[in-house]
């Protein structure tokens, strides 16, 4: 798993490398969050040590969504070549969120990669693997991960074998489904209800 997540963070850099400046300031599929935003998220366990991210934590009276909004809008104004090593670096590549393991080192470079793929209308950088394990993650947990309702709800996607459950039918390429199972709405305005 956690050389999938290599593979993610280091697609992504090659990605935005080869993309125009104004990219960096584009709407992702995170709520509020332009796709420098989403870069100086998933980077920051490159800059913060344990250390630093318990005073993060502490100040942000033990509110993980606070201390990211806090962290993502600080650091989003560091050089964009900064950001973009940070992706490839190797720190990043080996971290894994506490008490998440491999498992939720994938799901986070997924699906964050995929807010600012599927926001940018260009293919996922994630292995296609990886997707798909993080849609069998994300369907494991029933929605309750992002508080969405699969109730009623079948899920089939359109580039692979995968599906999932019984229903209405909503069916996407692997990644747009993963974004929906991770409480986002798609360029196209669909969405998942909430539980």
């Amino acid at each position: 798993m956690q050389h999938q997540v290599a593979q993610t963070y280091k697609g992504l850099a090659n990605l935005l490398t080869a993309m125009t400046a104004d990219t960096w300031d584009a709407p992702s599929l995170c709520e509020k969050w332009p796709v420098r935003h989403v870069i100086a998220h998933v980077t920051m366990p490159v800059r913060l040590t344990p250390e630093q991210f318990g005073a993060e934590m502490a100040a942000a009276d033990g509110d993980f969504t606070v201390l990211s909004d806090t962290v993502a809008t600080r650091d989003a104004s560091l050089p964009v070549a900064d950001l973009l090593d940070q992706l490839r670096s190797p720190r990043l590549h080996a971290w894994q969120p506490p008490g998440g393991g491999a498992a939720g080192a994938l799901s986070h470079a997924v699906i964050h990669s995929l807010d600012v793929t599927i926001a940018l209308d260009r293919p996922a950088v994630a292995p296609a693997e990886a997707v798909t394990a993080v849609l069998d993650q994300l369907t494991a947990s029933n929605g309750t991960w992002f508080g969405v309702d699969l109730t009623g709800v079948r899920l089939e996607a359109a580039d692979t074998d995968w599906s999932w459950g019984n229903g209405r039918l909503i069916r996407a390429d692997s990644g747009s489904l993963v974004a929906l199972l991770s409480g986002r709405t798609l360029p196209d305005g669909r969405t998942l209800p909430r539980g």
